[in-house]
């Protein structure tokens, strides 16, 4: 896929790594719900298939967006934590879940909004490295 980009485009280049309908949900899943795991993700309540969730770790360890360790408790299981790179979507996330918040939440009115995302909205550069902070200090608690 590194050199399958459909054009030079910067939106449809990334849309090519993160477009897909579960890049972005594996990273939320991992920076806003601690799943790190590949049982963490197939029991999450998405229920992504877990020949596509195989498909897409593979992927986005590729694009270094996330990193594959082994468990230090269990060599048997793999750890997957997003990289900086990873972290740098961030903002994407916490856009999108606002925009959703306003356009979205019409047609489905049980969104599950955070009781914080006031905050982040009117405090988004430090809610942003709050968040990066708070990932990366759970991460450390693995090695």
């Amino acid at each position: 896929m590194k050199n399958g980009f459909r054009c030079k485009c910067p939106i449809t280049s990334a849309l090519d790594i993160l477009g897909d309908k579960w890049s972005l949900v594996i990273i939320k899943q991992m920076l806003f719900e601690g799943k790190t795991t590949f049982k963490d993700f197939v029991e999450s309540t998405e229920a992504i298939a877990t020949n596509i969730l195989t498909s897409r770790l593979k992927m986005l360890e590729e694009f270094d967006i996330i990193e594959k360790h082994k468990l230090p408790t269990n060599k048997k299981t793999n750890l997957y934590l997003l990289t900086d790179k990873g972290l740098a979507l961030t903002p994407v996330l916490i856009e999108m879940t606002l925009w959703s918040k306003y356009h979205v939440q019409e047609f489905n009115p049980d969104l599950n909004l955070d009781e914080k995302l006031d905050y982040v909205e009117k405090n988004k550069a430090q809610a942003f490295k709050n968040i990066i902070a708070n990932y990366n200090e759970y991460k450390q608690s693995f090695f």
